[in-house]
Parts: structure tokens; C-alpha cells; sequence
């Protein structure tokens, strides 16, 4: 033995940690022994748990037994990727004692024969079944023989120097120590365990797919196959990925470069092996909380041999030695070299496996006497060696790696020397402008016409696909001076085909098109005519060519390159991809202007019916107030004393829950008698009729009732058919075309409304929901909708026609997305009948709180008003007392809002409780507490103040948030630092289903966005860096900075803004206090509104004392048209004044212009809603108003919202129709800037219920956005078609 000069550094040597000797089969079955009900493979078909794989593992082993397979026999594996049946294939020839003998099932056949051949397969199964060869000498055993630690597990062919592949068989004793060792390296915090996932994509011919298979089986984790068109599309992998909640992949670099970053963000453990990973990438995908290892190791090592970390620093190294390996790295004297030096890598130790000829064998594993190693694997590869993790260097020889497998380029020199007319040929790799390698073959012949397509096609019958080489004819090949080729110097870049005069001139388009292939197949393209795989082009390069195309042609797909794959007919399919389709064009009617003036007119009676409320509470005051003069022996002349009696009648009928209902439902009887489902005209009778209606149940108040059993009451009273045991939490339809089941559960906000209107004719249909079902918040169920029994709509969810029994359906359009899952608990709670009168009672104390806060502020007035001997003096006093009053009104309304609140909390746990119950009971009052809070206290939202406000309430709630009119259950909501809530979100709020309740924990976190009317349910959490879009759901799990819209959400894509975080995240103190500063003027707005009461009060109280209590209550509603003239006008005045006119731009957070614009807005949710824009929907007297703050509305127009957050930049043409619940939002305010752009409705365009315009979007002529739809930013709906959904796409009504 030659003494080793050099010591090799003790990590490099770890021969002697292998793991315990065992087989593949002892390592499933302990697996499944361990986890047995976990799920070990899930094909999309099936999944199979361990205890069913292994079941159906042995069943399939003694078949291979009856088949003549046993102990010690090869069995061919030749089956189509992507199903259960080809993992299930390998495992039964383990247990059948056998080793499997791999080949891709897109292979030649000639590729198969060679290898079955070589191997001396006993078998062989494919798609067919299992076929025996003859070989075997006789049946074997009754039973399965397993096999024991020295039989080969597997045997795989690589690349042939002399163009033959050469077989490597690898040992149970080495496969499993290969496993064993990667258990201990990857995830050592967190394991692979059953709730991971793992891709299986690679071929199974190739030998790192047994890297992926034993991830999982070793673990207790998924193996996912993935079908073979997916994996060489590369791009479109990604999503599926996502689709699939993979976590674990083992890849090729150039494969993962194709995936967008979020296709990856649900992967915790990422191993690169197969090529050398480029910096730039590991730098991409090396992110917190993901592990990404490179891995490096030929199939006569196992698989792997050493591995390293990647962390996105340079450099990129290939590691350390697993457990049981030994790793040395030589010089030209086979001397280890010192470190710092580059040598060729040696490794030795369990994982050597041997070559099936004996020859090969005893050459390639010889013994290294200079390093005392009895079998030795020599690599040809060169390596620095660094005391940190080995560092790649090269290829030796001119074995290359191509597409992560390594190829032996003497193989493909054999397989082109053989070609007909061939005289001499060589192979080399190049690289492309793309940066792709690509295999090329050099050609010389003497036949001038030599074919190259020919050509082409008798090597894919010889070598498999990744094998086959672009050709190109060259007059002689480039030799050195021993006479061998010069791959070097062989011509790099290729010509494209031969010139023709006759090709035409590329138009630009087509011109750039040509310039995309000829960066990613490295050859110049000129001729339309070209075909991208005549051309050299393959999966691989196909792929990289749709990620180019995509910059401009965001839909295109690798099967639109297969289905053109001539240069002009892609060309002209893309010039096609937005084909102009035939649109019939429709003509769409202005709301006639008779409609309006019949709105003007019945505005008189729907306002009267609201200011007798107020009519009523007057004369409580003055009756009480006489009574306190009375006590103190003081005569005020202007107090009017009201009969008692009189009074009491006016309480129940008008205050009073009960009577409430009973005027809006006799109202709306009387209203819409003999009206059915159909279609109506816009401005017709039927639909004023109905506008009427839902004036009326607004104006009576009993709206607010607000999911308490009262509203069951108020749906009968309607005309609806209510089963018993139902929990309705939303408002019924006023038609009562509304049937729901016995055990039906609504939740807060869905709309149940069954009528919509499109274009210029109203749609009114019956809505049914049976027994059972359970409808999500914020849902919308159209007209039509049926609801099958025991069904679940998720939230945020747009129902169109009917959904099956038992099913679950989410999204708008609302689809299926699997059965009905039913949480909550089997058995129906007691319905608890003594909270019917709890909740009615609790309903009338929650509308007494907005009375007390004000009754506090008229004290603060009437302490000093009572001395008052006239009404004019009355009036001067309370001006004066007007901010006291309004401050003591609202520090009021808080304290009681937060006492409430807090005590409500007490004992409240997550989990499931019955609706009728002290939790249930609690949570609602919670609710509803804080949505009147958000109108009564509008200047405590979207504020400096609002973090403290909901730490008050009791919410946890980080540094740095940003917190709009956000809805929570505040024991159950965390919301992380510097976390943005815009307009309406939902926030931990209850789900119902069964009769029961459920609440739990609802996290938002740092620094995470969540959109207008955006939802984050019970178990809920937006990630940290995450965002969830305008209208959409919190997913179940998101990796941290994804994105995600729609409901059910999906994957967004999105690039967050540069800007200065002193202006977003990181204000200076000086901003801080500009803020507060602006921010304490949206007090002005409250106490303009309180003082508009004030005005009310005293109107009312003066006409009465000129003439009678009876006249007073009469003119009510005329005077409070007068105050919402008013209202509107000072909104509009007061838009101008502080905002002006607003354009295209963009404002950080911490900027003037956001927070004046908030004042702005202030003035317009508490004094214009409250006073008039809420009862004035549909009319054109809001139409007249929002021109008043600068929105360009044309004739005829009807628009039923007032939610234009800046009017300037909207334009509604005639005959638009704008509905309910519809948010015209001309801002976002994504990363903490305020991005404002224009949107337009064209002339008779429809923006259905519930949608949202975002900013620079817009509408056709007569074009329809369907209910429940997103308008995406940019998004132009052309005129005269149809969309819907969330997103919008195109929809067949």
C-alpha cells in the first residue's frame, strides 16, 4: 500500500456512519408500520394509504411469483408516466425478490430491446400487464421471497462511451443506506413526515427518481406523479404544483428557472441534482423557510453522493459526503490534492454499486492503493476541494450533462456515424443566447442533397428524445494535433436553413417571433416556413420558448407551440389570440325620465315614515323634559306636551321591532301583489314597485334587526317560506319569493335580494334553499338559485341556477369543488326558544345606543338650552354647545361599545356552539355592536386611532397598522405589524351550518394586505408579506409573501411597488403629526351631522308650537329632504374645498393628499349617507349629487351606490346601471401607495350587484358585468359582451 502524502480532511470520509444493513422492502414496511393510515401515493385518480399500497404491493408480488419471478430476478419496468400503476409495478418486483430494470415508455422500442436484452430480464411489465421472457428456468416459490441486503434493488442504464449503454445495478444494502442517509440530512428540524407532499416527475429510467420515490416512502409522505406532458412543459408544472400542495421537490436547475417564484412558495425542501445549479438561481429560491440543497452523484454511487445547503451566497458547492460515503479528490498521481486545489472526485464507500459486465466492473470500481481503498468509483469529474463542501469544476472527459441527465457524447458519435451517407460526425454541447445547452451533431457527408429530416428521424428511432441532437452538415470536422475531434472548435453558432430567395419578408411581427426561437434554439430563423423541432428545437427548448412568447401572450401554452409549430403558423396564431368574435350589439333604453320623477314624488311619504321615528322620540323628550322643569318648578314655553297615550301607539308602531316588520310588510304586500318571477323594464312599473319596497323596509327601520329571530318573523311576514329551525342572519327579499328548508343556515351580508337588473330590463326571480344547506357571508344567490339539501355555498360566492345536494360550491360563478364537508357536529342543538325573546330584546338595546349616545350630547345642550325662554335662543345654544354635545356623544357611544364588548367576550371559546346559546348569543351582539360602530364612529376607523381602538375592544394588534372599516371579532383577531385592512373587511367573523356556530382565531400578518370586502374566516390567516385581493378569501394555507384573489382564492401574481418606506412604513415624526393634525378635522363632518339632528329637532319643535304636535309629525319628511339637501351640499362643498379636483396619480400612505382625502370621505359616509345618498339610490336626485362631486353621469343613468370614492375620474354614460353593494373603485392602495386611474361604464352598460370596478377598467357600450365581479385593473370589457366572475371572464348567460 502507497502512503496517502496528503491527508483527506476527516469530513470527506464518512464510510463508517452508514446506516444499519436493511432492504428497500424492510424500509416501506416499517414506513407503513409507523404511519399506516397516512396517504403514500395520489396519482390524482386514487390515493392509496401505506396499509392499501402494501396490501396491493404484495397482492401484485404474487402475480410476478406465478409469473416465474423470484429471488435474484430482473424484471423490465416499461409503463406511461404520471399514474399510481408504474410505482406500484416497482415496488411488487421488490417484494417479488427481484430488481427492476427501467425504461421511459417514450423511449424507442429499439431503446427497450437493448436494455431488456443487456439485462437478461426474467419479465417485463407495461400497460398491458406482466409478460415473461423465457429466461427463468422455473416458476419459483408458492409465496413471494423477499430479498436480502446483497440482492440488487435496481439496475439502470446510463450513457456508453462505445455506444452501447452500460448497466448499473444497485444493491438493497446501498439503495437503503442512500435513504436512510438523505432521512437524516434534509429538514432535521422539521422532518418530512404525512403532511408532505413529494413530486414525482422525473423518469423512472433516470436515477434520480428513486430519490423522489424513497422522500416520501421512507417519511410517511405523499408521492405525487405528475403527468409527463406537464413535467417537459416545465412553465406549466408550476401551478399544478400549487393545485397538488407539493412540498417537496427533487429537480433539475433548469427545469425549476422556468416556474414563476410562486409555483415554489409552498415547497419547504428543494434538491437540485443532475447539472450544475447557476448562482443566480439558488440566490432566487433560497428563501425563508425553505430548505434548497444541490446535490451531486452518479447512478454508479447511488443516486447521491454528497450534498450542500444552498443559501443564496456564492459559491454554489456540491458539499459533503452523505452517511456511509467517502469522498477524495485527486490529482494526475492519484494523490489526494491539498485544499484550495482541483483534482478529479473519487468516491468509494456503501453507496458503490457495480456494472452488470464484469469487465466494465473491475475497470471503473478498480481498487486506489494511494488512498488504501479496496473499490474505488473514478467520476471524471473535477472538483476544487474546500474544506466547507466540494465546489464543481467540470466534466474530465466527454461524458456532458444535458437537461439534468448525463450523456456520454462517444454514444451519440456512434449513433451518427451510423447514418446513411455519413462519413464522419461528431457531437458537442453549446450553449444558446437563452443560456440553454443544447446537443448539437456535426455532420460530413459527400451527398450534396443529404436529408437532414431523414436523418433526424432515424436517430429518434435509435436514441431516446433528450439524446437526439440538432444536426447541421459541415464540410470537414475540426481535429487536434493526436487526430481526434476538437468538439471546441467545432462551428458554434449554426446557420439556420439553407437561403431561399424566394422567402418572403418577415412582417415585425413575425420578425420578433423569429427572434425568440433563434435565442432558444441557438440557430438563425428567417423563413416562415421553419419548424421549431425540424430546427433542433425539444421539450425542454419548447418550454424555454413560451416563457419568452409569454412577455407579450400571457395565455400561451408549450401545446400551442406543438399544435404550431411552423414559424408562421404560430406567428398567425398569436396574431389571432384575441380573435374579434361576433357580438351582436344591443341596444340599451335610458331609465325613462317619468321614473324619476315618480321616485322625486314618493320620496315625500318614504321620508315621512322616517320622520315620524323622529316625531316619536321628540315627544318622549318633551314630556320627560316638562317632567324635569316640573321638579325643578321652571315653566319652559316652548315645550309641547304629547298625549302619552298617543305616544305609546307611535312607539310600537313606528320603535318597536314588531311594528317595524308590520309596516314593512303589509307595505311591501300591498306594493308587490300579483308580481312573479320574469323580466320587467328598467323604470316600469313593476320595478318602481319594487324600488318602492326596499325604500320602505330601509325607511321603517326594520332592516336593522340584523340576523336576530326576528328576522325569520319579518321573511314569513314577507311572503317567504321559512322551514323551522332555520338561522337567518341577512335581510329577506321584499317580493317573498324565498323558500328556505327546515335546518337552513344564511350567514351576515349574503344577498337574498332575487332580483338584479340588466341593461334595461330587471330581472326578478324565486331564490330556494333546502333543507339543511348553508349559505356563506357575503355570498350572492341570483334568481333562480336552488340549493340542494344539506349543501354548502362557501363565502363570497355567486350562485347562478342550481346546486346538487350534499355538494360544496365556492367562487363567483359558484362551481363545485367537492362534497359538502359539514364540520360541525352531527346532531342538531336544541333550538332554545327562551332566546328568541333574549335576542328581540337585545336587538331594541342595540338600537336604544345610538338614542343614549345622543340623549348624552342633547344633556350637554339642555343643561343650558332649558333656560332658554325661546326656541331662536335654544337654537344659538346648542350651536355654541354643538362640539361639547357631539364629543360627549361619541365618548359615549365608545365607552358603552367597549364595556359591551369586553363583557360580551368573557368565557367566549372557539370551537362549534349551538346559534341559540349564551356564546352564540354573544358573538352576534359582538357583531352587530361593532358594525354600528363603524357609521357612528366613523372617525375612529381608517385612523391613527384605530389600532387602539381595536386593542380596546380586545383585539392583539401589532405596530405599524393600518386599519380601515374593518369588521372583527376581537378576542379571536391578531393583527401583525405594519399590516394594512382596507375598506369592509371581514375579520374572524362566524360561520354557521347545523344549527351551530363556529368561531376561532383569525390572524392577519406583518406587513400583510388585505383588500376591499376581503375575508379572513375562522382558522384564517393572511400571510406575513402576503395580500389577499379586493373581494376575495383568506386561503386555508399561504406561504408567506404570496398573494391570492378570488373565493376561493388563487394564486396571484404581483410585484410589489419601490417607493420610500419614510412614506409608507417608516414616517418621521413631523408626518405623524400632520396626520393627527388633518385626521382630528374629521370631526367636523360628525358634528355637522349632529348638528343637522339638532336642526331636525328644532324644525320639528317649532311647527309644532306654531300650529300642532299632529302637523309636525306630518311634515317630518319634508323636513328631512330639507337636511339632506343640506347634507349633500355641504359633502359636496366640502370635497372641493379640501381635496379640489382629483386626477391619474399616486400618493404613499404618509402623504397630504391621502388624509385629506379621507376627510373628504368622512364627510360623505357621516353626514351625505346618513341624510341622503342611503334613501336616495336609484334616483336621478344621487345622480344630480355625485355630479356635484365632480363624476361625469349621463342620462338616464340608474345607480344605486354612492361609493365613488373620487368621483372625478368616473364616468357613467347613458343608460348605465350601477347596483347595489357596487364599489366604483378608482383607488387601491397595494404596499401602502395610493394608486388612482379613471373607470368608465359606457352607454348602457351594466355593473351588476356586489362588484367592483378597479382603477383604469372599464366598460363597453351595453356591455354586462355579471353579479359578485371583479374588474381587475387595466380590464377593458369590450362593448356589447358579457362577463362575470372573480375575476371577470367571458359568460354565457
Amino acid at each position: 500500500m502507497v502512503a496517502v502524502s496528503v491527508q483527506i480532511p476527516p469530513q470527506f470520509l464518512l464510510s463508517t456512519q452508514a446506516a444499519a444493513p436493511r432492504t428497500l422492502c424492510d424500509v416501506l414496511s416499517a414506513t407503513a408500520a409507523r404511519f399506516p393510515d397516512a396517504p403514500a401515493i395520489d396519482d390524482g385518480d386514487q390515493a392509496l394509504s401505506y396499509t392499501q399500497l402494501v396490501a396491493v404491493v404484495r397482492r401484485a408480488a404474487v402475480r410476478l411469483t406465478e409469473a416465474g419471478v423470484g429471488r435474484g430476478s430482473r424484471v423490465g419496468i416499461r409503463m406511461p408516466s404520471g399514474s399510481r400503476d408504474l410505482y406500484v409495478a416497482i415496488l411488487s418486483t421488490l417484494y417479488a425478490g427481484a430488481a427492476y430494470v427501467p425504461v421511459d415508455a417514450d423511449d424507442p422500442e429499439e431503446r427497450a430491446t437493448l436494455v431488456f436484452g443487456e439485462a437478461r430480464v426474467d419479465a417485463i411489465i407495461d400497460a398491458d400487464g406482466i409478460h415473461a421472457t423465457g429466461h427463468s428456468a422455473d416458476t419459483g416459490p408458492a409465496d413471494p421471497e423477499l430479498p436480502t441486503v446483497d440482492d440488487d434493488a435496481w439496475i439502470i442504464f446510463t450513457s456508453g462511451s462505445t455506444g452501447t449503454p452500460k448497466g448499473v445495478a444497485v444493491s438493497h444494502r446501498s439503495a437503503a443506506a442512500f435513504v436512510d442517509a438523505e432521512a437524516q440530512m434534509f429538514l432535521r428540524d422539521n422532518p418530512i413526515g404525512p403532511h408532505d407532499r413529494v413530486l414525482a416527475g422525473l423518469s423512472v429510467a433516470f436515477d434520480a427518481s428513486c430519490e423522489e420515490m424513497w422522500l416520501a416512502w421512507r417519511n410517511g409522505a405523499c408521492l405525487v406523479p405528475a403527468p409527463r406532458s406537464l413535467v417537459r412543459s416545465g412553465m406549466d408544472l408550476g401551478p399544478w404544483l400549487v393545485q397538488r400542495d407539493v412540498t417537496v421537490v427533487s429537480t433539475v436547475p433548469t427545469l425549476a428557472s422556468l416556474w414563476p417564484p410562486e409555483a415554489l412558495e409552498a415547497v419547504r425542501l428543494l434538491i437540485f441534482g443532475g447539472e450544475a445549479c447557476p448562482p443566480e438561481l439558488a440566490e432566487r429560491l433560497a428563501v425563508g423557510g425553505r430548505e434548497v440543497w444541490n446535490t451531486y452523484g452518479p447512478t454508479e454511487a447511488t443516486v447521491v453522493a454528497c450534498a450542500a445547503p444552498l443559501d443564496g451566497t456564492p459559491p454554489v458547492r456540491i458539499g459533503l459526503p452523505l452517511a456511509g460515503w467517502d469522498l477524495a479528490v485527486v490529482g494526475p498521481d492519484d494523490q489526494p490534492v491539498a485544499e484550495g486545489e482541483v483534482g478529479e472526485l473519487v468516491i468509494g464507500g456503501v453507496g458503490l454499486a457495480r456494472y452488470l459486465d464484469p469487465a466494465k466492473d473491475a475497470e471503473k470500481y478498480a481498487p486506489m492503493t494511494t488512498l488504501g481503498w479496496e473499490r474505488a468509483y473514478r467520476s471524471g469529474d473535477l472538483v476544487r476541494l474546500d474544506p466547507d463542501g466540494l465546489i464543481f469544476m467540470g466534466r474530465a472527459d466527454d461524458q456532458v450533462k444535458v437537461g439534468g441527465r448525463r450523456i456520454e457524447l462517444g454514444e451519440i458519435d456512434n449513433a451518427l456515424q451510423h447514418l446513411p451517407g455519413v462519413s464522419g460526425a461528431a457531437a458537442a454541447v453549446r450553449k444558446s443566447a437563452a443560456g440553454n445547452s443544447l446537443l448539437v451533431g456535426y455532420l460530413v457527408s459527400a451527398d450534396p442533397d443529404f436529408d437532414l429530416a431523414r436523418a433526424r428521424d432515424e436517430l429518434s428511432r435509435a436514441l431516446p428524445a433528450a439524446m437526439v441532437p440538432r444536426l447541421a452538415v459541415v464540410d470537414e470536422l475540426p481535429t487536434r494535433t493526436s487526430g481526434k475531434v476538437d468538439r471546441n472548435a467545432l462551428p458554434w453558432p449554426l446557420p439556420g436553413a439553407p437561403a431561399d430567395d424566394a422567402a418572403p419578408e418577415l412582417d415585425a411581427h413575425t420578425a420578433w417571433l423569429a427572434q425568440q426561437w433563434t435565442d432558444v434554439l441557438g440557430v438563425t430563423i428567417s423563413h416562415p416556413d421553419a419548424d421549431f423541432f425540424a430546427e433542433g428545437g425539444g421539450s425542454l427548448s419548447a418550454a424555454q420558448l413560451v416563457t419568452a412568447v409569454r412577455a407579450r401572450y400571457p395565455d400561451v401554452t408549450v401545446a400551442d407551440l406543438y399544435d404550431h409549430p411552423r414559424l408562421g403558423s404560430m406567428a398567425e396564431m398569436l396574431a389571432a389570440r384575441t380573435p374579434a368574435a361576433v357580438v351582436v350589439e344591443r341596444q340599451v333604453t335610458p331609465t325613462p325620465r317619468r321614473a324619476g320623477l315618480a321616485q322625486i314624488a314618493l320620496s315625500v311619504p318614504l321620508t315621512t315614515l322616517t320622520g315620524l321615528q323622529w316625531a316619536t322620540w321628540l315627544g318622549v323628550v318633551n314630556n320627560v323634559a316638562i317632567l324635569v322643569t316640573d321638579g325643578l318648578d321652571r315653566s319652559v314655553p316652548w315645550l309641547i306636551e304629547v298625549n302619552w297615550w298617543v305616544l305609546l301607539v307611535a312607539f310600537l308602531l313606528f320603535i318597536t321591532p314588531p311594528g317595524r316588520m308590520l309596516i314593512a310588510a303589509i307595505g311591501s304586500r300591498l306594493l308587490l301583489a300579483g308580481v312573479g318571477p320574469g323580466e320587467y323594464p328598467r323604470g316600469g312599473s313593476v320595478h318602481l314597485r319594487l324600488w318602492v319596497a326596499e325604500r320602505l323596509l330601509e325607511a321603517s327601520g326594520a332592516a336593522n334587526l340584523s340576523g336576530a329571530p326576528w328576522m325569520i318573523y319579518l321573511a314569513r311576514a314577507l311572503g317567504a317560506q321559512i322551514g323551522r329551525g332555520v338561522d337567518l342572519h341577512t335581510i329577506p327579499p321584499v317580493t317573498g319569493l324565498l323558500s328556505i328548508g327546515e335546518g337552513a343556515s344564511v350567514e351576515p351580508e349574503v344577498d337574498l335580494s332575487g332580483w338584479w337588473i340588466d341593461g334595461d330590463v330587471v330581472h326578478i326571480g324565486e331564490i330556494v334553499i333546502k333543507r339543511g344547506a348553508s349559505i356563506g357571508a357575503r355570498s350572492t344567490l341570483m334568481p333562480g338559485a336552488v340549493i340542494g339539501g344539506d349543501a354548502e355555498v362557501a363565502p363570497g360566492s355567486a350562485v347562478f341556477g342550481r346546486v346538487k345536494a350534499r355538494q360544496h360550491w365556492a367562487g363567483s360563478p359558484a362551481i363545485k369543488v367537492g362534497k359538502a364537508g359539514h364540520p360541525w357536529p352531527d346532531h342538531r342543538p336544541r333550538r332554545g326558544p327562551l332566546w328568541v325573546p333574549i335576542y328581540g330584546v337585545s336587538s331594541m338595546v342595540l338600537a336604544a345606543i345610538p338614542l343614549i349616545s345622543l340623549g348624552a350630547g342633547l344633556a350637554v345642550i339642555g343643561t343650558w338650552a332649558l333656560h332658554a325662554d325661546r326656541l331662536r335662543d335654544v337654537g344659538r345654544r346648542a350651536l355654541i354647545l354643538l362640539p361639547a354635545a357631539t364629543l360627549t356623544s361619541l365618548l359615549v357611544f365608545a365607552v358603552i361599545t367597549v364595556v359591551l364588548v369586553r363583557l360580551l367576550s368573557l368565557r367566549l371559546e372557539k370551537g362549534y356552539h349551538p346559534v341559540r346559546s349564551r356564546v352564540g348569543w354573544q358573538v352576534w351582539m359582538t357583531e352587530r355592536l361593532l358594525d354600528s360602530a363603524r357609521t357612528y364612529l366613523f372617525p375612529l376607523y381608517a385612523s391613527l386611532l384605530t389600532p387602539s381602538w381595536f386593542r380596546l375592544l380586545g383585539a392583539k394588534v401589532g405596530k405599524g397598522t393600518e386599519i380601515s372599516t374593518a369588521l372583527v371579532l376581537p378576542k379571536f383577531t391578531t393583527i401583525g405589524d405594519g399590516a394594512f385592512l382596507a375598506d369592509d373587511t371581514m375579520v374572524a367573523s362566524y360561520e354557521l351550518g347545523g344549527g351551530w356556530l363556529h368561531i376561532d382565531e383569525a390572524k392577519i400578518g406583518k406587513r400583510s394586505f388585505l383588500g376591499n370586502s376581503g375575508m379572513t374566516g375562522p382558522g384564517r390567516k393572511v400571510p406575513k408579506n402576503g395580500l389577499v385581493a379586493v373581494l376575495s378569501a383568506t386561503p386555508d394555507r399561504a406561504k408567506s409573501g404570496s398573494s391570492w384573489l378570488g373565493s376561493p382564492p388563487v394564486r396571484l401574481r404581483r410585484t410589489a411597488a419601490e417607493i420610500d418606506t419614510s412614506r409608507t412604513f417608516d414616517p418621521p415624526t413631523k408626518l405623524k403629526v400632520a396626520r393627527a393634525v388633518i385626521e382630528t378635522l374629521r370631526l367636523v363632518p360628525v358634528m355637522v351631522s349632529f348638528g343637522l339632528g339638532i336642526f331636525m329637532l328644532l324644525g320639528l319643535q317649532y311647527i309644532a308650537s306654531q300650529s300642532h304636535y299632529g302637523i309636525a309629525a306630518l311634515v317630518s319628511g319634508l323636513l328631512l329632504l330639507v337636511a339632506g339637501v343640506c347634507a349633500c351640499c355641504i359633502a359636496a362643498a366640502a370635497k372641493w374645498l379640501v381635496v379640489g379636483r382629483i386626477r391619474v396619480s399616486e400618493h404613499p400612505l404618509w402623504s397630504s393628499f391621502v388624509w385629506r382625502n379621507e376627510l373628504s370621505d368622512a364627510f360623505v359616509e357621516t353626514v351625505a349617507a346618513p341624510w341622503f345618498a342611503n334613501a336616495a339610490t336609484g334616483t336621478p336626485i344621487l345622480n344630480l349629487w355625485l355630479r356635484m362631486l365632480g363624476a361625469h353621469i349621463g342620462r338616464g343613468v340608474w345607480c344605486e351606490t354612492y361609493w365613488l370614492p373620487e368621483a372625478d375620474l368616473v364616468t357613467l354614460g347613458d343608460g348605465a346601471t350601477v347596483q347595489r353593494g357596487c364599489v366604483v373603485q378608482t383607488h387601491l392602495f397595494h404596499d401602502r401607495v395610493m394608486a388612482i386611474d379613471t373607470v368608465r361604464l359606457g352607454a348602457g352598460a351594466t355593473l351588476g350587484p356586489h362588484c367592483v370596478a378597479l382603477p383604469a377598467s372599464g366598460l363597453g357600450d351595453s356591455a354586462t358585468v355579471g353579479p359578485a365581479s371583479l374588474v381587475m385593473r387595466g380590464d377593458v370589457v369590450p362593448a356589447h359582451t358579457r362577463w362575470q366572475g372573480n375575476p371577470i371572464a367571458p359568460w354565457e348567460k
